[in-house]
């Protein structure tokens, strides 16, 4: 359901890539600069379980946030907490409640606008509308996890996604504070040991079609 609006209170797997098979992220830099704008835009509107960011595509299993829950997450964001994907500073501003869509384009539209001028090019950057397909059941959560966290092994970028330092994999099997919804998902899997252990199972392709569209599987 690409084109359909992001609703309160529910799952979704959101990815998306460049324009015309260009590279999201050209330099090192781009990659923390991105979840830092995530962690501004995102964090209030979506609790956030896993990501993985690639060269030329990314991808995050969320759960977007009731407008109550974004009202209160919004209250006690005054101050900074460390975490993996970013944290809020004393000095910017606290964000009003957001239509998740809205979150996320705004977002897109603020990295396209940096990384354009730092990069002298002009034009779209991301594919539009940005993809999205909603998590409907506990087995499709955990298995998307795992599909998130091998994504950099599966299109070459490494040899072992363990590797990839851009994905919360060390993110949810770290004891250090994280802003990722880390017992959620440990809770999912039941322990750090079979997080591990299935993150090391193999998929077949039947199970992959059903995070993700045929045409943006084959674009690569």
């Amino acid at each position: 359901m690409p084109h359909e609006p992001l609703q309160f209170g529910q799952y979704y797997h959101i990815y998306n890539r460049g324009n015309n098979r260009e590279n999201l992220f050209a330099q090192k830099r781009n990659y923390p600069y991105f979840l830092r704008l995530y962690a501004k835009h995102i964090l209030p509107a979506a609790e956030t379980f896993a990501y993985c960011l690639l060269p030329n595509h990314f991808h995050f299993l969320i759960r977007t946030r009731t407008e109550e829950e974004q009202k209160s997450y919004l209250e006690q964001q005054i101050g900074s907490v460390p975490g993996q994907i970013g944290s809020f500073s004393k000095n910017e501003p606290i964000l009003k409640v957001k239509e998740p869509s809205r979150a996320f384009n705004n977002m897109f539209i603020a990295y396209a606008r940096a990384f354009n001028k730092a990069t002298n090019r002009t034009g779209v950057l991301f594919e539009t509308p940005f993809r999205r397909k909603p998590v409907t059941n506990d087995a499709y959560f955990y298995r998307l996890i795992a599909y998130i966290h091998t994504n950099p092994q599966k299109h070459g970028f490494v040899k072992d996604f363990r590797d990839w330092r851009w994905s919360s994999y060390d993110a949810l099997l770290s004891e250090k504070a994280t802003r990722l919804g880390r017992e959620t998902v440990l809770e999912w899997f039941g322990s750090r040991d079979f997080f591990e252990e299935f993150h090391q199972q193999s998929m077949d392709k039947s199970e992959i079609a059903d995070f993700i569209e045929k045409d943006f599987e084959d674009y690569f």
